[in-house]
């Protein structure tokens, strides 16, 4: 069996999927390919590095930190992004609350960070350096439209692959992932509308046709991976963890409470789920 993980994004509400993720660990879970989205994957090496609650500590002592993210970010011409790229992926990692490249080494599985071309509008798939101490892969995954700079990765001109594949599990079934858990972060009754900021958007990357029709489908392509998602769920082809309720919980959220209310969630929906999960990998 080869086991796939897939990882959607949304900022601060992944903090539902660290939730998961804790909860795997706790069940000594680890996938042998795992691919996420912006945050997922941010969030996710945590995970694969065996640091349990990592994601946590970071938000609940930092979240309403001024060196985390703010508009005074976006407009200092260092940075260009509302969230503060070195303090987040240098500073926290490097200094504050350590990452261990080690154990993230030491994982002997495949990790991807999904981003979108924006010279073609389409998705690609960046393996996640296993010694990069400046996390140039995830801060490009990461890059939300609007909020953060183009960023170039190995030769590709990246933004946010939330924008051309949301939730990343037929990326782990094309990668022979037979068994797939797959970790999406709104709850089953959300549909996704079009984006209030399109026409600005639109406008703002006008160079890149390809970027800007992507964006305009970017809404009909999230609803529409859900419903295949939905239904390869009913099928037994998936397992699927996704928040009971997100609402009034943003995606810059800084209410710590809600923070580790929707982390506890996911832990505690993993244990709820124990014997449902095992007789799927066993299947």
């Amino acid at each position: 069996m080869k086991l796939g993980l897939a990882l959607e994004g949304g900022a601060n509400r992944t903090i539902f999927s660290s939730g998961v993720c804790d909860g795997l660990l706790d069940l000594n879970i680890l996938p042998d390919f795992t691919v996420g989205v912006s945050a997922g994957i941010a969030y996710g090496v945590s995970y694969l590095a065996r640091q349990r609650g990592r994601n946590l500590s970071i938000l609940t002592n930092y979240i309403n930190d001024d060196r985390y993210m703010g508009a005074s970010h976006l407009v200092n011409p260092l940075n260009n992004s509302y969230f503060n790229m070195d303090f987040i992926y240098d500073e926290i990692p490097n200094r504050l609350i350590p990452f261990d490249y080690e154990a993230f080494a030491a994982y002997p599985g495949q990790a991807e960070a999904v981003v979108t071309d924006v010279n073609t509008g389409k998705a690609a798939y960046l393996t996640v350096p296993r010694e990069d101490d400046k996390f140039m892969a995830l801060r490009a995954t990461c890059a939300l439209p609007m909020l953060f700079p183009i960023l170039e990765v190995d030769g590709i001109a990246c933004m946010d692959g939330g924008v051309a594949d949301p939730i990343p599990f037929r990326r782990a079934m094309d990668m022979g992932c037979d068994k797939v858990i797959v970790v999406a972060t709104r709850e089953r009754a959300y549909e996704k509308k079009q984006e209030k900021v399109l026409s600005a958007a639109a406008h703002h990357y006008r160079k890149y046709p390809n970027f800007v029709d992507a964006l305009k489908r970017r809404a009909e392509v999230y609803n529409q991976q859900r419903e295949e998602l939905f239904r390869l769920e009913r099928q037994g082809d998936v397992f699927l963890f996704l928040p009971y309720n997100t609402e009034g919980f943003s995606r810059t959220e800084k209410n710590v409470e809600k923070i580790r209310a929707l982390w506890q969630s996911g832990v505690d929906q993993v244990h709820a789920r124990t014997g449902e999960l095992q007789a799927y990998l066993q299947a």
